[in-house]
């Protein structure tokens, strides 16, 4: 098992951040366009809520197009929102993205506990390939975050 965790501060109130963050059809603006992430089932809500299954197709390594289907298992408005993997590329993929009000906007932290597929092929696909998606996704996210509420 894997974690990676990201700390960035956005310039923006904390209701917007909130309700651009917690809205599902927002996350295909702050992702690489390389990963091509479309939202399969449309009939979603604007609105996150525990319980809510999010199926989308995306190419998380080497343009492999795949199915990945999350389910928010949490939520505490203006908090925090937790996905969890149901089925994707991962034996395991747990999800914590909070938000925190600071002096410059919003402290918005990811905590991500993964464990890859493959055993021993897993720990080397991650050391050489994965930690360095993650970090790649990450700035594109932070970047993107910037420009919106910037």
């Amino acid at each position: 098992m894997y974690t990676f965790e990201r700390i960035q501060t956005i310039a923006a109130p904390i209701n917007e951040l909130w309700n651009f963050m917690s809205s599902p059809f927002n996350l295909q603006k702050i992702t690489p366009p390389y990963m091509g992430f479309n939202i399969i089932n449309k009939d979603l809500p604007e609105k996150m809520y525990a319980g809510m299954i999010i199926s989308y197709k995306v190419s998380p390594l080497m343009g492999i197009k795949m199915k990945w289907v999350t389910e928010i298992t949490h939520v505490k408005e203006m908090k925090y929102f937790v996905d969890v993997q149901q089925e994707g590329p991962y034996r395991f993929w747990h999800h914590e993205h909070h938000f925190e009000v600071s002096g410059n906007g919003v402290l918005i932290t990811d905590i991500l506990n993964y464990s890859p597929p493959f055993g021993i092929i897993g720990k080397f696909a991650n050391k050489f390939l994965i930690e360095k998606k993650l970090n790649e996704i990450f700035e594109f996210r932070k970047l993107k975050l910037n420009q919106i509420f910037g």
